[in-house]
């Protein structure tokens, strides 16, 4: 090529440097401008040093880019056709899938570098959260429950391999946790009754280095929480999304979903450990260190999945490693993430299935409120009083913000049997809305709430909060928004195709930042005017 034309190429294609790699180290602390894994970083905040996109100047926010995944082919070719994923921003690249899929574009310009799809074998494509990032190389959990390494700066092949049975219906959706020299994977899948479990393996081969069940065996802690070892096997907690990581203690802190079957629960009767709970495990182990559970007995599909977010803070005054979570039965806790014990345990919207809160900071669940045969009323719905986008945490506020939906819906057993299977039951969803809320963390107090305009509308979107003293979201209208995080009142609004998707993230190149949020099939990538 002759070096006019390589002049020439240069101006019209930003040179991308994808040749560095990523450091383990850099996911621990990252670099500045950039996002290296699911979270932006260990914690699980989602809050951004970045300022340049500030409340003094959002309103001049304007589009960039955007980058359509499937224009043009059909949605089953590309699985659930939207964006669920957070996109990584590595070496100027952006990194994100859809089920089967994975794109590299430029984080400058959105032009695609490359375009990975697997061959799948089945399995249930309801969405893919994206990637984990080890050195020069890319991980992803495809639906089949195949974890799949490419080259980073290629989109080449590496390896796969299977970590759970597609014909026993799991299927995988999160974003692989690259913790040092571990690449942490999870599972879903309700529709038959096995057991779920994080893994670890290793980045160089895809081996397990170590594997964790949700549920017990025979002898160890939780155990006597079942009334056999057959129940215990068939028991659920499903590991569907990524967690969090404290380096200090060397603790990952992971979400587990319901117990099985999901409504009907008269063949499991005791609490189920360590189902719908926040657990703590030694990441180089596997180890169980402690584990919190936050539905006891659930009997109405709700997954403690959402992300456990870490942060430091006080509590009646004194300093505590915290955790918190919004949970998807409604309440809200606060733990101390050194040994589990809850600091904080209130509902965030008017709850009608518990009872009130034990001593040791959970919800008793009101046996009245189980799925009954002729149905009972309860709140909320089976989707949850929230659900799996990613909340936020903001030093600068103190406050933590997720989106919420109050719901209603009749619960039906259906499977009255001594040991029944698979769900066992169903519910019909009465009403619903949608709110973003902004919790104190400390009192467990909404602090200040927005609720989105349209009775019936449910949408949940991803936050991203940010020192530039903003907050990012979407509602049911599909309008992507800027809120002040002290107030809640809207300072920018852009509408989009489709209803936000994902979780929004931000990063800075070349000075300038980004805010890029995924809705539909669609990234869609902000910055100032020029």
């Amino acid at each position: 090529m002759k070096l006019s034309h390589l002049l020439l190429f240069c101006v019209c294609f930003p040179v991308v440097l994808v040749a560095q790699g990523l450091d383990p180290a850099d996911i621990l602390k990252p670099k500045p401008g950039t996002w290296p894994t699911y979270n932006g970083d260990y914690s699980g905040r989602r809050y951004s040093e970045l300022k340049q996109i500030n409340a003094s100047n959002v309103r001049e926010l304007k589009s960039a880019w955007t980058y359509v995944t499937n224009a043009g082919t059909p949605k089953s070719v590309f699985g659930s056709g939207d964006v669920k994923s957070t996109p990584l921003m590595v070496d100027g690249v952006l990194f994100f899938t859809e089920p089967d899929n994975v794109w590299a574009i430029d984080a400058r310009t959105g032009r695609e570098i490359w375009h990975y799809q697997w061959e799948s074998k089945g399995g249930i494509h309801i969405g893919n959260r994206g990637v984990g990032i080890y050195r020069n190389w890319v991980f992803f959990e495809a639906a089949d429950d195949h974890l799949i390494s490419l080259e980073k700066n290629t989109g080449k092949f590496r390896w796969s391999v299977q970590i759970a049975d597609v014909a026993q219906q799991y299927f995988s959706t999160p974003a692989p946790m690259v913790i040092r020299n571990h690449v942490i994977v999870g599972v879903g899948g309700d529709s038959l009754d096995v057991p779920g479990f994080l893994e670890a393996r290793d980045p160089e081969t895809g081996k397990v280095q170590w594997h964790w069940n949700s549920e017990p065996r025979p002898g160890e802690p939780g155990a006597e929480t079942w009334p056999d070892e057959e129940s215990m096997t068939h028991g659920g907690g499903m590991t569907w999304l990524p967690g969090t990581y404290d380096a200090e203690l060397n603790l990952i802190y992971w979400g587990t979903g319901n117990p099985n079957p999901v409504h009907a629960a008269q063949g499991r009767k005791g609490d189920n450990l360590w189902t719908c709970s926040t657990v703590a495990l030694n990441p180089d182990t596997g180890k169980l260190v402690w584990g919190f559970q936050a539905s006891p007995h659930d009997t109405h599909d709700w997954d403690n999945v959402e992300t456990p977010v870490l942060f430091d803070g006080e509590i009646k005054g004194e300093k505590r490693k915290l955790l918190a979570v919004a949970s998807r039965n409604g309440y809200f806790f606060v733990l101390d993430r050194t040994n589990g014990k809850a600091l904080v345990t209130s509902p965030f919207l008017d709850l009608n299935w518990s009872k009130g809160v034990n001593d040791k900071g959970q919800p008793i669940p009101d046996p009245a409120k189980a799925p009954q045969v002729d149905g009972t009323l309860v709140i909320p719905a089976s989707g949850g009083a929230t659900n799996w986008p990613p909340p936020s945490f903001n030093p600068q506020t103190g406050l933590f913000y997720f989106s919420a939906t109050p719901s209603y819906a009749v619960y039906y057993l259906t499977d009255t049997s001594p040991k029944p299977e698979g769900y066992g039951g169903r519910d019909t969803m009465l009403w619903g809305e949608s709110e973003l809320i902004a919790m104190d963390y400390q009192s467990g107090k909404i602090r200040w709430k927005h609720v989105y305009p349209g009775q019936g509308q449910t949408h949940l979107a991803g936050v991203l909060t940010t020192a530039g003293g903003l907050l990012f979201t979407g509602d049911p209208s599909r309008n992507f928004i800027a809120f002040d995080p002290a107030t809640g009142k809207i300072l920018w609004h852009a509408k989009l195709d489709d209803e936000t998707s994902n979780g929004p993230m931000t990063y800075e190149l070349d000075g300038n930042q980004y805010v890029v949020v995924g809705a539909g099939a669609t990234l869609h990538a902000f910055t100032l005017s020029k």
